[in-house]
Parts: C-alpha cells; sequence; structure tokens
C-alpha cells in the first residue's frame, strides 16, 4: 500500500511507454524514502499492448498497491480522469505528437529528454500547453540532483577556483550497434538515433551549467563535427564559446567507448573541479583541487560526495509535484525558455554535422 504524506504535494501520474528509462522512473519515485518532498501514485500505465503493460508493473512494480491501471494503448490513459500529469518515456522522435495528445487531454506533462527531435517541434508543444494552461517540464534529472546545486553554489558564489574559463566533459557508452535491429532507437534516425540527442545533450547541458549560469537567453558560438554511420551520428565533438569572456567549452559523445567515470573537468583561475560517477547522467562526487605546479604532482582537493536512495529520479519528480501544486506552468531549475535554447543548440550541431532526421527532410 503507498504510504501518504496529507500534508505534501501528490500527483498521480500516466506513463506512457514500457521501457528503461520508464522502469527507472517509476521504481524510484514508488520506492519508500526517508524524507519525500511529494507523493507519487501510478495511476496508469500505457502500452502498445495489454500483455507488455502488464509484464511492465509485475515485474517493476510487483508489489505496488493499488496496482495502476494497464491500458494497451496511450489515447486511454490520456483521458482517463484519475490522471494528473504524463510521463513520456518514449523514444525521441514519438515525444511531440504524444506531448500534444497529453496537452491537448487537459494533462501536465513530464517528457524524456531531448525534448523533441528539434526546436521547432518543441516551440510547437509549448504553444500547445500555454493555450491549454498545463504545466510541462523536460525530465533531464540530472539538472535536480544535489550535486549540481552545490557544485554551482562552490564554482559561482564561493568561486573555489576563481573564474571559470575552460570545461571538458565527455559521455560515452560502448554500444554494439552491430548487435541491434535497425529498427532499434538506437540505430533509426526516424527514432531520432544517434548520440547526440540521447547522450551529447549531458555534455552539453554539463557545459551550459558549469561556464554560464545565468541566463538563457545567451547563446555560445558553437563549432561541431560529427562521426555518421548509416545516417545517425556515433560520435559528436563540439566547442561552445561565449565571445564576451574567451570560455569554452569542450563536450564530446560517443557510442564506441565507456567514459572513466572522472567525466568532467571544470578549469578555472585558481584551480579545477573534478566530478565523477557511473555516468555522466549520473554523478556522485567531485573535488575542488588546487592548480597544478610544474614539476610538482597534483594534489588531493576537497572532495563532496553525495549518496542518492534509488537512482536519484524522484528529484525531477518532486519539482513537478511542487510547481503544480503553486499553480506554476514550469519549473525554475528546468524553464521552458532553457529547454528550447538547449534543442537550438543541438539543432546547429547537427546542422554542422550533417546528421539529420527523415522528419525533417520531409518538410
Amino acid at each position: 500500500m503507498v504510504t501518504v504524506n496529507e500534508s505534501l504535494p501528490a500527483l498521480r501520474w500516466g506513463i506512457i511507454g514500457t521501457g528503461l528509462i520508464s522502469s527507472w522512473f517509476t521504481s524510484d519515485i514508488t520506492a519508500p524514502r526517508k524524507s519525500p518532498k511529494a507523493n507519487h501514485i501510478i495511476q496508469a500505465i500505457g502500452s502498445s499492448s495489454l500483455e507488455k503493460g502488464k509484464s511492465f508493473v509485475s515485474q517493476h512494480l510487483p508489489t505496488l498497491s493499488p496496482s495502476p491501471t494497464v491500458y494497451p494503448n496511450y489515447q486511454a490513459v490520456y483521458d482517463d480522469p484519475n490522471v494528473d500529469i504524463i510521463y513520456i518515456g518514449t523514444p525521441h522522435a514519438l515525444h511531440k505528437q504524444q506531448c500534444l495528445d497529453a496537452i491537448a487531454a487537459g494533462k501536465h506533462v513530464l517528457c524524456e529528454k531531448a525534448f523533441t527531435l528539434n526546436a521547432s517541434e518543441a516551440r510547437d508543444v509549448l504553444a500547445a500547453a500555454a493555450a491549454k494552461n498545463v504545466f510541462v517540464m523536460e525530465a533531464m534529472w540530472t539538472r535536480f540532483h544535489p550535486l549540481v546545486a552545490t557544485l554551482h553554489k562552490v564554482l559561482h558564489e564561493e568561486k573555489a577556483i576563481g573564474d571559470v574559463h575552460r570545461v571538458y566533459c565527455d559521455f560515452g557508452l560502448d554500444i554494439d550497434l552491430a548487435s541491434l535491429p535497425s529498427t532499434s532507437r538506437l540505430r533509426d534516425p526516424a527514432m531520432g538515433a544517434g548520440s547526440l540527442l540521447d547522450i551529447g545533450i549531458y555534455a552539453l547541458t554539463w557545459g551550459l551549467l558549469t561556464l554560464d549560469p545565468g541566463s538563457a537567453e545567451d547563446k555560445p558560438d558553437i563549432v561541431a563535427a560529427q562521426t555518421l554511420r548509416d545516417g545517425f551520428d556515433i560520435a559528436s565533438s563540439f566547442i561552445i564559446t561565449y565571445p564576451s569572456t574567451g570560455r569554452q567549452g569542450i563536450l564530446t559523445s560517443t557510442m564506441q567507448s565507456r567514459t572513466p567515470e572522472t567525466f568532467l573537468r571544470i578549469e578555472g583561475t585558481a584551480g579545477y573541479i573534478l566530478v565523477e560517477g557511473p555516468a555522466a547522467s549520473l554523478p556522485r562526487s567531485f573535488s575542488v583541487c588546487p592548480k597544478i605546479k610544474l614539476g610538482s604532482p597534483p594534489e588531493e582537493g576537497r572532495k563532496y560526495e553525495f549518496e542518492v536512495e534509488g537512482k536519484g529520479f524522484y528529484f525531477e519528480a518532486d519539482a513537478a509535484a511542487e510547481s503544480i501544486s503553486q499553480g506554476r506552468k514550469e519549473n525554475e531549475i528546468m524553464p521552458l525558455a532553457e529547454t528550447v535554447r538547449v534543442m537550438e543548440i543541438l539543432d546547429e550541431i547537427r546542422r554542422q554535422g550533417g546528421a539529420t532526421f527523415p522528419q525533417e527532410e520531409a518538410v
């Protein structure tokens, strides 16, 4: 039985998609926590078949009581009067229409990253949300991790390494693409395949968070290159540069090699910071280190470690619940303007690198 704290905001979730990311999200937000910030109820599951939906519940939510209603389609989830918000955990190419369908039914939306295939699609979704007066947020879960808030303070308020001037970030996975069917979301351009939208968006996010902590209106210059295979990028490299300060971010993603646990280095005038974790999406610690002196070994830095319960998807779910309970239509940590800005930068990287999606070519 789900334990409900009446003093906390509550959301009844409809889950669209029964893949890996949805399993992580639903398991995380329903697991017991020491200090919950919201009540999360999985009200409904939408899948391509009843059998697949029921299998998802039995495998990932076996002890959840009451058990969610399982629908053999998505529209029934949008139409369920007991659902407050839709979580969309499907491939990128499906996000726009599913967001629009959920919004048309008057539901709030938390949609996985990348929010859509491109900035134009994102603007269409946000216009529909504004017309319906519903809450929408991109599920970039890393932005809500407690490490990010502490890192921001250390970097930009305490200025622990002085003025930041350069950032390196890589997100690499070793994926046996040849073993996957051509219909896999990781191989099919029509599904938004490629390293950039799947994992490169994290490298870009770290660059933006560490180099320009302020305005979503500040657009850096971009130089990009991509390695393409069968119409999608297996590797993307891009430099973002801020002409007013000279700050640079060297940011990369690849599906050919796994990044070591130290995935991010932030360089400043008085030292550097190393950020570590199983992946760039899942930070666990960072160390503030003094500048390296010629002829001397690097000194150990002050380490900040962060232990979370589960994987940490509940941070973004809690943020959505708080915003909605306060009547807001967006969240200040992942504002709508920032979602569009990120999509615009990703569009420019693909324009320079050459990766396109069939939906764009048809326009």
